[in-house]
């Protein structure tokens, strides 16, 4: 348990940070897999429209700290590929 106020007032932030970072990285997961069932399908413009979409999502949360820059390149990176050998 916080003893200090400032102890206090650090759990309070953590509490909103952690509440937006929550819905932030819900959203990243929710775009992605949408690209990944748009791949599923064999739709080569709804797979591109929906990769469109989640790439300034997923390069924002790595600008947040929500995931690593790394990690939202590799991601990107990969979904473009695979959007890009269904339409091939």
């Amino acid at each position: 348990m916080a003893n200090t106020s400032s102890a206090k007032k650090a759990v309070r932030k953590i509490a909103r940070r952690t509440a937006v970072n929550r819905s932030r990285r819900s959203q990243l997961r929710t775009y992605v897999r949408k690209v990944e069932e748009a791949i599923a399908t064999g739709d080569a413009a709804v797979a591109a429209s929906a990769l469109q979409s989640v790439v300034p999502i997923v390069m924002r949360a790595a600008q947040h700290g929500i995931i690593h820059k790394n990690t939202a390149s590799r991601k990107v990176s990969r979904l473009t590929a695979r959007v890009k050998a269904l339409s091939a």
